[in-house]
């Protein structure tokens, strides 16, 4: 669901935060107000391109950004993963932007880091449907299509394809790993002693080691310093041979002691050498017995070094970064090793298990298929029907599964299909309608499917009178399944919205456009103005008898 938009500098729009509510949230404004402004900030999320003409008079650039609840399963798609590694820790929502540059560059934005724009539009595509200049971008994708009938046979086929997904990965693995085996195997006996030279060069090592190592390494080079330090001290102090700093205090301290009675103010000069050579002798033991106490271990140092050697060594020559990914490495070969030495030939077994995987995404896909055939006709009454209430003539639909290459959705192809017109024949929804009638067949779909966040840019185009009121109540409907916004001027939708936002244009240097969220009273008066008077308004937002 759309929680909030900020849309700021974007043409007319100064600066406007909306809060929308999960059920139908209706704009509406006179024509020119800057109602397709909004659309326009969407498609930005959507990822349409970027414009400088959508850059407003307040500043150098435009920017547009919207926090979502994403739904359960939302970050399990693969095709998200690098959007998922951006991700903050415990962070529920999903924050998407677009920023647009006075020269037409565009950047956009997942929690305020850079991310390209197909991931973007990718992400947003997901959570929000768009009528209007989208509508036949979407009607016209199978996925969009295929998508939308599994919604319609609801949880129990969302688990099939789930499960399809799974086996479809397995049985990529499976095929992937049989080919290179058959490759490989003129090489084979080159390959198990690469495998075997892996399993010695790991020999002994274990998870964590290079880490205890390395911290060893360099406790026992501290303890060399130390030693070489402390000794070099001592030894100026007091040397083995010579006379060192102790030494020369003393003997300066005996040629003053001798001169004291004759001239007295020598005595305090001889008190400080007799200290200073007492404090000398002091450190000169202390430092003694320090060296003493540090446990230096040479030996122990050149082992941790060759083995420290060894793991780089490995490293370099397996191509791996880390320990850990050598010891993976390293248990799979050990196991394909005493599986080579049991006898077992690792093509068979790998053709083995293509075959098992196989037969499981065939039953999967066969469930699939089953459902969707036996359903076609019971989606395309339901879709019909819908076409008639919002206006669509005899609201002629047809849904065709057919036969495509596997994939992780299966083996099928949806293909939607309309008639506009009596008379005139089937076609695909997404060249035979008209833009208006594009986004009352995306309103029909969505009622019958339910999905996410919704929006209509052209839902009321040429429509009036009853037709009107029969858009209105889809949209209604539709509105207890899924998040609706819808851009209209006709007041039969405003009425029934669960939240009203006007849209107008606000006289100054420079004009622009603002738009707010109405009060009860606020929404009475713009239901009157979009009935160019008050008469009709009472039967509209009074409760039924």
């Amino acid at each position: 669901m759309l929680r909030t938009l900020r849309i700021d500098n974007l043409v007319l729009i100064q600066a406007a935060e909306l809060e929308f509510s999960p059920g139908l949230n209706a704009l509406t404004g006179e024509t020119g107000a800057g109602k397709t402004i909004f659309a326009q900030a969407i498609g930005l999320l959507l990822g349409a391109k970027g414009d400088a003409g959508a850059v407003g008079p307040s500043g150098k650039e435009a920017y547009v950004e919207a926090e979502f609840d994403v739904p359960a399963g939302f970050w399990d798609d693969g095709e998200r993963g690098g959007l998922a590694e951006l991700r903050p820790d415990d962070e529920d929502r999903l924050v998407l932007a677009r920023r647009v540059f006075g020269d037409g560059r565009t950047r956009a934005y997942a929690w305020g880091r850079a991310i390209a724009r197909e991931d973007l539009a990718g992400a947003t595509e997901v959570l929000i449907a768009m009528s209007g200049q989208f509508e036949q971008r979407r009607l016209a994708r199978a996925s969009f299509q295929l998508d939308t009938f599994d919604a319609f046979l609801g949880p129990e086929q969302a688990e099939r394809r789930a499960a399809a997904r799974t086996a479809w990965r397995e049985l990529t693995a499976a095929t992937r790993r049989l080919g290179a085996l058959e490759r490989d195997a003129g090489s084979e006996q080159a390959r198990l002693n690469e495998l075997a030279i892996l399993v010695s060069d790991l020999e002994g090592f274990e998870p964590g080691d290079d880490e205890a190592l390395r911290a060893e390494r360099s406790r026992l080079r501290s303890v060399s310093e130390l030693v070489e330090g402390t000794t070099t001290a001592m030894r100026a102090l007091v040397p083995d041979d010579g006379q060192g700093a102790v030494g020369l205090a003393d003997e300066a301290s005996s040629a003053i002691v001798s001169l004291e009675a004759l001239s007295p103010e020598l005595r305090a000069a001889g008190d400080e050498l007799r200290d200073l050579t007492f404090r000398l002798r002091e450190v000169a033991r202390e430092l003694h017995t320090l060296v003493g106490s540090f446990a230096g271990d040479p030996v122990r140092l050149e082992e941790v070094e060759v083995r420290l050697d060894r793991l780089a060594t490995a490293r370099r020559r397996h191509d791996a970064s880390t320990l850990d990914e050598l010891l993976v490495r390293r248990d799979v070969a050990v196991a394909e090793l005493a599986e080579h030495e049991d006898g077992i030939d690792p093509v068979e077994q790998a053709a083995s298990q293509l075959a098992a995987a196989q037969a499981r995404f065939e039953s999967v896909t066969g469930a699939l298929t089953h459902c969707r055939r036996e359903h076609a006709t019971r989606f395309a009454d339901a879709v019909a029907a819908e076409l008639r209430d919002v206006g669509m003539g005899d609201g002629e639909f047809s849904v065709e599964v057919r036969e495509r290459e596997s994939g992780p959705t299966g083996c099928d192809d949806v293909v939607f299909s309309v008639r506009p017109n009596p008379g005139l024949p089937f076609g695909a929804v997404a060249d035979t309608a008209s833009g208006g009638e594009l986004s009352r067949i995306a309103l029909a779909l969505a009622a019958v499917a339910g999905g996410e966040t919704i929006v209509f840019d052209e839902i009321d185009a040429g429509i009036g009178g009853v037709t009107a009121h029969g858009v209105a109540d889809v949209l209604r409907r539709l509105a207890t399944r899924a998040q609706v916004l819808t851009i209209t001027h006709l007041p039969q939708i405003a009425s029934v919205a669960d939240a009203h936002f006007l849209v107008e244009k606000v006289p100054g240097d420079p004009t622009h456009t603002r738009i707010e969220r109405l009060d009860d009273a606020q929404k009475r008066d713009e239901l009157e103005r979009m009935l160019g008077g008050g008469a009709f308004v009472s039967s509209l937002t009074s409760p039924e008898p």
